[in-house]
């Protein structure tokens, strides 16, 4: 099994679920923001075809700024980087609680 961070990343916060014309946006936005509060979905706001703006939960942006923070961490990159190796290459893994 291969593990791909960028693929587990893609497909969890940078999935767009719909495109919306801006002149249907205008008239849809207050439902599309109560939406948020049944659905995580991300949409894309479009200008003549081309997407142009994002509109997306709090809890989603937070949770891609975390994501981001994470990815610029080099040494915590360089963990994960080393344990999905580990976990590919079935190294046994080491319990937390035997760690303390």
């Amino acid at each position: 099994m291969t593990i791909n961070i960028m693929t587990i990343i893609e497909e969890t916060i940078m999935q767009i679920d719909r495109y919306i014309p801006v002149t249907k946006a205008k008239t849809e936005l207050l439902d599309m923001i109560r939406n948020f509060d049944d659905k995580e979905d991300t949409i894309a706001i479009t200008k003549n075809g081309v997407p142009k703006a994002i509109i997306m939960s709090m809890d989603q942006y937070e949770a891609m700024c975390e994501t981001m923070e994470i990815m610029a961490d080099k040494n915590m990159m360089k963990q994960m980087w080393t344990s999905a190796k580990e976990i590919q290459e079935k190294e046994p893994l080491i319990d937390l609680e035997d760690m303390l």
